[in-house]
């Protein structure tokens, strides 16, 4: 089993950055699909940015593009999301997610472990 624990999440204005990450325990993740999601108050869990287990592949959804960037340490066992330019509308709790069979994919129901998230408020 994989225990992931995301941090980094907080309080931050409009226009400031944020860096979550993602700390994974139990068995190594390196050869995973690890992912980024996040659901706001109200709304479902939406796919925000992918990443493949070398590193060499990301994608990410059209309104975190130009914005966020996914990277990994498969050494420290660990995945992040650098959060810029950041807007009220990214006000979510983000996840962490893990896929063990590989593959770029962006639903949620493709991945089989799951932080419990953490927190990121945007103030105006």
């Amino acid at each position: 089993q994989v225990q992931l624990v995301e941090s980094g999440g907080g309080l931050v204005q409009a226009g400031g950055s944020l860096r979550l990450s993602c700390a994974a325990s139990g068995r190594t993740i390196s050869a995973y699909t690890m992912g980024w999601f996040r659901q706001a108050p109200g709304k479902e869990r939406e796919f925000a940015a992918v990443i493949s287990w070398n590193g060499g592949t990301t994608y990410y959804s059209d309104f975190v593009k130009g914005r966020f960037t996914i990277s990994r340490d498969n050494a420290k066992n660990t995945v992040d999301l650098q959060m810029n330019s950041l807007k009220p509308e990214d006000t979510a709790v983000y996840y962490c997610a893990g896929r063990s069979r590989g593959g770029l994919v962006f639903s949620g129901r493709d991945y089989n472990y799951w932080g419990q998230g953490t927190q990121v408020t945007v103030s105006s």
